[in-house]
């Protein structure tokens, strides 16, 4: 006796599904490498190019991996799948999330994805006509997402917005062109030395960051919630 195979249609641009049908398509489509549905469109991502994804991208997540390992209870992924509601599954570039056990608003399933709401998403944008600044900004906002950066390599432009009374609001840098997250205590960012490659400089202002008192009483809460 055979047993019949279910047969799905193949994943591409454009389709409108819901996150069920989604999950469906993309399992029985091995060979589509990256695919999110962005308030119920499906958007299949196109080959990534060096300068102006892999390179940004391996920058923020060194700059994000440094602070936490300093900072017990947070967690850090790539591209994860991140079921955010029933219209929105998306794969963040970078996540950066608290523990569930520390209050995290998202947590791992037994498939191992992510379910609810990242404090931390970066996202890395060709150019400001990108969906990162369209609709995944908008699902971002709507469910909650404390704070949300982006960069944009072609126009050599990174934004960090935070989440004010429902609405994104741009976080400024200082004088010194450093910009304090909010959510994360000590999270410090030189934004032109991260835009011209300077790493060093980068990773040593975040260093003050992580040396501040702030970073320190943020590392004894969560270190308290993890306790309970």
């Amino acid at each position: 006796m055979t047993t019949s195979i279910p047969q799905y249609p193949p994943l591409e641009n454009g389709d409108r599904l819901t996150r069920p049908e989604f999950e469906r398509r993309y399992t029985a489509n091995p060979y589509v490498q990256k695919a999110e549905l962005i308030e119920g469109i499906v958007y299949v991502a196109s080959p990534l190019r060096f300068q102006q994804h892999a390179e940004p991208h391996s920058r923020l997540h060194g700059w994000l991996w440094t602070y936490q390992v300093s900072t017990p209870g947070l967690l850090l992924g790539i591209e994860p799948t991140v079921r955010l509601d029933l219209d929105n599954e998306p794969q963040p570039d970078i996540v950066l999330i608290l523990e569930e056990a520390a209050g995290g608003g998202a947590r791992l399933t037994e498939e191992g994805y992510l379910e609810g709401v990242p404090e931390l998403v970066v996202e890395i944008a060709a150019s400001s006509a990108a969906i990162d600044l369209g609709g995944k900004q908008r699902a971002y906002r709507r469910n909650g997402v404390r704070e949300y950066i982006v960069w944009q390599s072609f126009e050599q432009r990174l934004d960090w917005f935070e989440l004010v009374e429902g609405d994104y609001q741009p976080l400024m840098s200082d004088r010194d062109r450093i910009i304090r997250s909010r959510q994360f205590p000590g999270l410090w960012l030189a934004v032109d030395a991260l835009l011209n490659n300077q790493m060093i400089q980068v990773l040593q202002v975040l260093q003050q960051g992580i040396a501040s008192p702030e970073h320190a009483a943020f590392v004894e809460q969560l270190g308290s919630r993890r306790l309970r």
